[in-house]
């Protein structure tokens, strides 16, 4: 069977049971959102910083590596942020566990959207275009919110299943 593209991300970012619930903590959901900003800043610095640019945007990389891993565990699971990632996971185990016929499509649109997003991104960086670099900021990012957005219903609808349901926490 092919592996999808989110599960060959997912094993980049070498997320483990442990790291997923890191995750999950919405400190790390909700600073997570700078990555993308704090990467563009980085590499539109090179206007001003010249090849001193490569460090920022190495730390932006950084960042975004170690975002997942940097808060605690997650205590409490009852909020948007944790049930997106949980969602995240049921998503990228569909083939082992399958989805409800109706979450299949929007994901796969919503990431086309993030895709188009990059383009933009990536030509308004390349040239400097500042309308360009936010139209693909706005494509992107609100793209993957409708995306987690959409990963916490199907999470809802699939934590009933006992290996989705180990990860709910009520207590603080």
């Amino acid at each position: 069977m092919e592996e999808t593209v989110e599960s060959k991300i997912a094993k980049k970012f070498k997320l483990d049971d442990k790291t997923w619930m890191k995750h999950a903590n919405p400190w790390s959901v909700y600073t997570r959102t700078s990555a993308l900003p704090i990467l563009i800043l980085a590499i539109w610095s090179r206007v001003w910083f010249g090849w001193w640019s490569l460090l920022f945007i190495i730390i932006a990389l950084v960042w975004i590596w170690v975002n997942p891993r940097l808060f605690p565990e997650v205590k409490k699971t009852d909020n948007w942020a944790s049930r997106g990632v949980f969602g995240e996971r049921v998503w990228l185990n569909r083939d082992n566990i399958p989805v409800p016929e109706h979450y299949k499509v929007m994901p796969n649109i919503l990431n086309a959207v993030q895709g188009v997003g990059l383009i933009f991104l990536i030509y308004g960086l390349w040239y400097f275009d500042f309308w360009s670099t936010l139209v693909g900021l706005i494509l992107t990012i609100e793209s993957k919110l409708w995306y987690v957005d959409r990963m916490v219903c199907l999470y809802e609808d699939m934590k009933d299943v006992p290996e989705y349901g180990k990860w709910e926490k009520k207590s603080e």
